[in-house]
């Protein structure tokens, strides 16, 4: 209803706007702003005390203006000065997306691993368990024995991981028979 009530409205404030307006401009003088009374009283009352003010405020005062023709602005060309003496990068190609989505340090601190190394280490694990034990990782990557047992533990390579299907079946009926118990 809103829609609908705001779309007539605008339709209605549209309606013939051009001749509106042409009739608006074509007035010779515009109206003056509504004055309020106390502003009508403050006015009378310095006319009252100065009854010369309009013919002084509408006669040209010659010496201002005198005074005013005097005045001359000159300018002069500035150079801009460059905003640092660093000069500006010659290569202009943009930078390529990173791996894993951030940019891998240079140089780990001991005790840390990157993400990338952090994914090296747990999929050897995962595919030679024998050779990559979490000890020999830890003397690797020079970091806590419980801390990469933990990683191991609770992080594993990207894999694909197919439910079996019988499985599936034997959870769909337990389900059915649950439901069918429920209802008797």
């Amino acid at each position: 209803m809103g829609k609908v009530l705001s779309v007539v409205v605008r339709q209605v404030n549209r309606f013939n706007v051009e001749s509106r307006a042409e009739k608006v401009i074509s007035q010779s003088k515009p109206k003056p702003a509504p004055k309020f009374q106390s502003n009508l009283n403050d006015l009378q009352r310095v006319l009252d005390e100065n009854p010369d003010l309009i013919n002084e405020l509408n006669k040209k005062n010659t010496a201002l203006d005198n005074k005013l023709k005097q005045v001359f602005v000159t300018s002069t060309d500035v150079t801009p000065q460059p905003a640092s003496k660093k000069p500006l990068p010659l290569l202009r190609t943009i930078s390529e997306e990173f791996e894993y989505g951030h940019m891998e340090p240079q140089s780990v601190p001991k005790g840390h691993c990157t993400l990338r190394q952090a994914i090296e280490f747990i999929s050897n694990h995962h595919t030679v368990p024998d050779i990559w034990t979490s000890s020999k990782i830890a003397n690797d990557y020079a970091m806590k024995e419980t801390l990469v047992n933990s990683i191991l533990k609770h992080f594993h390579p990207f894999g694909i991981h197919l439910p079996d299907k019988a499985v599936e079946k034997r959870k769909l009926l337990m389900k059915i028979n649950s439901n069918k118990s429920l209802q008797n």
